[in-house]
């Protein structure tokens, strides 16, 4: 069964023809700005708060404190917040500073490196506790943390000694230096369960890493000196100090690990910095192939500097037709802290733009049109983002790249080699925060494009929830050519989940969780005779892929006995050796169904049978 191309569709041409015309007659101001001096970092509104080293402990403490008490319960509110610290030392071994990091809220030094902010104590996200008591992080979503150092301090913490990082999706770790112990579970309270996360370009010195009850957990590009163990899936690329290959787990090496030395191409995520002279930049690392360890560790990382200046600052009152008219005219877009509600696509129209979120931006289209949109598959990165669907089905909720460039510019397959866009944090939802449908979340037709960190997630708890309410079909469709994803998460759609067209892709680390709530089988099947849809469809006429450390888990709550026949269905032509490491499981004992097979009728079911236990595939074909 042949997946279509949503880039082809009429929407889609539609919105590239619109917009071509214009691109063209401006592209003379392609450079303007472009030798704009440096400024310092202006008033990014109430919602960004700056720390200084000058302030005291105690006034920090307090404002910190302040925005955690509201935030750590806030799942679905609407608050952002973004904490900045300028660089300096802030805290000492005598009173350090220790708080907690809660929903929508980006904790981030503005140092041109994470040793020019440092911080004595320790930032944190702990267990959640309901209202039986039981305590976990399996909703701790939504947060960020990057570009500093942590001397871990906190000697009056009692059982809460070292720096607790205790997420699950959407709650990234970019750029940290980690000095003492380190834990991704919340072990003070029980059960302490925690369902996946990602860390990329960070260091951890002096303590190792407590991986703990983390069920999957993707790691990439960094340096450890020790990690603890692996529940269900737990990826390594290009770290330093990993764990050796064992997948599925074994008494004789530990595990389930899946570890490969170097990561085959990145990008680091750009950051907002401020210079010596106290001027603010946002920093657009440079392309790395084959690389391991941390960016930064043999001094700065490679890579450009861009002015603020040459960025439009935009906020929740700014119109999609004004932010686009500004990236038309050669701006760069920096989107504070907000919930945008969209009448009109954000059309990203040159190449080589930066989309940089501070605080967790929301974007919401309004009428059915996608939320964000570029026309052009080269160097445009987006991060730090959050789009959520509207109240009328959007199509596509964000679009990187279009073929029909291609068709213009027949060199930009060749050039995006060079020049790859790329997606850094950006998290997707329908339903849960306000109703909302769409048929697929992230559609990716840009070739050499980079997903670094996606979640997509058609939610299963908040508002709007249900099989006919929060309908999607998909959450990615690649059609693009080279196309590499790490750290994709991808949950409770309808049909499949991802759809990879495009030839030559990579995949390391996949998680999902199959829909929940189909409510029959003859309302979930792929085809006659066929059950369920596949989590992870490769088309069948792609002669290319590679997937390492994929798994999906079944959890039909609704009491039916619904099955999937396959988690993933790849062409049976693919090269011996293609897919590595993948697993589904069966989750809860009180659910119903489950997955007859890993892949193309291939290994054993997770059903009733074996609920909580790995089944495994390690090699395909």
């Amino acid at each position: 069964m042949q997946p279509c191309r949503l880039s082809k569709t009429v929407a889609g041409r539609v919105l590239y023809g619109l917009t071509l015309g214009l691109v063209l007659l401006m592209s003379a101001a392609a450079g303007a700005g472009g030798a704009a001096r440096a400024a310092a970092l202006p008033n990014l509104g109430p919602n960004v708060v700056v720390f200084t080293p000058a302030m005291s402990v105690s006034q920090i403490q307090a404002t910190v404190n302040a925005i955690a008490n509201q935030q750590v319960s806030n799942q679905f509110g609407t608050q952002r917040y973004a904490l900045l610290f300028e660089p300096g030392t802030y805290g000492s071994s005598a009173t350090p500073l220790n708080f907690q990091v809660g929903y929508y809220t980006t904790v981030a030094g503005l140092g041109q490196s994470p040793g020019d902010v440092v911080i004595n104590g320790s930032i944190n996200v702990y267990n959640q506790c309901d209202s039986s008591g039981a305590c976990n992080a399996l909703d701790n979503f939504w947060r960020s943390l990057s570009n500093l150092t942590i001397n871990v301090s906190n000697p009056n913490a009692g059982c809460y000694t070292g720096e607790f990082w205790a997420v699950s999706q959407a709650a990234p770790m970019r750029r940290v230096q980690v000095n003492g112990n380190a834990t991704l579970m919340d072990y003070c309270t029980a059960p302490s369960d925690a369902s996946g996360g990602f860390i990329a370009d960070t260091r951890f010195s002096g303590g190792g890493v407590t991986s703990g009850s983390q069920q999957q957990w993707m790691t990439r590009n960094s340096v450890l000196d020790g990690w603890s163990n692996g529940v269900w899936n737990q990826v390594f690329s290009g770290v330093t100090g990993a764990p050796a290959n064992c997948f599925p787990a074994q008494s004789a090496c530990g595990g389930p690990y899946t570890t490969l030395p170097t990561s085959p191409v990145t990008r680091e995520a750009p950051y907002l910095y401020t210079d010596a002279t106290g001027s603010a930049a946002v920093f657009v690392p440079s392309v790395q192939r084959n690389s391991s360890g941390i960016s930064w560790g043999s001094g700065q990382t490679a890579g450009r500097s861009i002015p603020l200046s040459q960025f439009f600052i935009a906020t929740p009152a700014s119109s999609a037709a004004q932010i686009s008219l500004a990236l038309l005219e050669g701006r760069n877009l920096l989107l504070t802290p907000g919930v945008y509600d969209l009448q009109g696509t954000i059309l990203v129209s040159r190449p080589d733009t930066v989309v940089l979120g501070l605080g967790m931006p929301t974007l919401i289209p309004q009428n059915g049109l996608p939320a964000l949109a570029s026309l052009d598959g080269r160097g445009v990165l987006v991060e730090g983002v959050i789009v959520d669907a509207g109240p009328k089905r959007s199509p596509v909720l964000l679009q990187l790249g279009t073929q029909l460039a291609n068709v213009v510019d027949p060199a930009l397959g060749s050039n995006t080699a060079n020049d790859p866009s790329a997606l850094f944090d950006v998290f997707f939802r329908i339903g849960g925060a306000e109703a909302g449908s769409a048929g697929t979340a992230l559609v990716v037709d840009a070739d050499n494009a980079l997903i670094d960190n996606v979640w997509a997630w058609r939610a299963d708890h908040g508002a709007g929830v249900g099989w006919t309410s929060n309908t999607a079909d998909t959450g990615l469709t690649v059609n693009g050519n080279n196309v590499t994803a790490y750290g994709l998460a991808v949950e409770h759609f309808q049909k499949y989940e991802v759809i990879w067209n495009g030839q030559n892709g990579t995949d390391i680390f996949f998680q999902n969780e199959m829909p929940y709530d189909p409510p029959s089988q003859a309302a979930w099947m792929e085809a006659p005779g066929v059950d369920g849809w596949a989590a992870f469809k490769v088309a069948d006429g792609v002669r290319s892929f590679h997937g390492y450390g994929m798994g999906s888990y079944s959890n039909f709550d609704l009491g039916v006995n619904i099955l999937a026949a396959n988690a993933f269905e790849v062409p049976s032509g693919l090269p011996a050796g293609s897919l590595n490491d993948l697993l589904t499981i069966f989750l809860s004992s009180t659910s119903s169904g489950g997955i007859t097979n890993v892949i193309n009728n291939t290994g054993g079911s997770s059903t009733i049978a074996n609920p909580d236990t790995p089944v495994t595939v390690t090699s395909y074909p």
